[in-house]
């Protein structure tokens, strides 16, 4: 019996994107910026596009990058992610990138207007958390952020480690249960 392909169930790619739960697919982190979450606290997060050369591409594809330094900068209505290191491409030639380029960010006018009004708030800056790749596609998420004060991060590092021993104490609870 003949079946039109239109009616045949799809293989691959939409089951994927049911199973990640977000709009657009799954996402293959390439770097985080872990420093970034210590340090501030997280106000709001926005996924940006990227203009990047080939090599850079290609050099993302490598997961050899860096973002602990970066940040991101509004410059006469563009958003300019700096201090990313995304290092050359082995294979590259002539053509390379320079590592530490500024690149600029693919944002919509409101989000632009938004960041830019709020990083002139006393306390906040943009910060990249992380460049993944999503579709084939290369994008950063940044977020707006408030510096944390020293008693803040110590505070937050004390909450951690008490609700690691507390799963901790609770896993070794639910073992002498099971060998009881």
């Amino acid at each position: 019996m003949y079946v039109p392909k239109e009616s045949q169930p799809k293989q691959g790619g939409g089951a994927a994107k049911a199973r990640d739960g977000e709009k657009g697919g799954k996402r293959k982190i390439v770097a985080q910026n872990k420093k970034a979450r210590h340090d501030y606290a997280i106000v709001d997060t926005y996924e940006a596009g990227l203009v990047l050369t080939g090599t850079e591409v290609k050099s993302l594809r490598e997961g050899r990058t860096s973002l602990t330094d970066g940040f991101v900068q509004i410059d006469r209505g563009e958003a300019w992610l700096h201090n990313a290191h995304i290092p050359e491409y082995h294979q590259g030639s002539w053509t390379n990138h320079s590592a530490r380029r500024k690149r600029k960010l693919l944002l919509h006018r409101e989000e632009i207007d938004k960041l830019e009004s709020k990083a002139q708030e006393t306390g906040h800056t943009i910060v990249p958390l992380a460049l993944y790749f999503r579709d084939g596609r290369a994008k950063a998420e940044i977020a707006l952020a408030r510096g944390k004060k020293e008693y803040d991060k110590r505070q937050t590092l004390r909450e951690k480690q008490d609700r690691r021993e507390s799963d901790r104490a609770i896993a070794a609870a639910k073992r002498r249960q099971r060998g009881v």
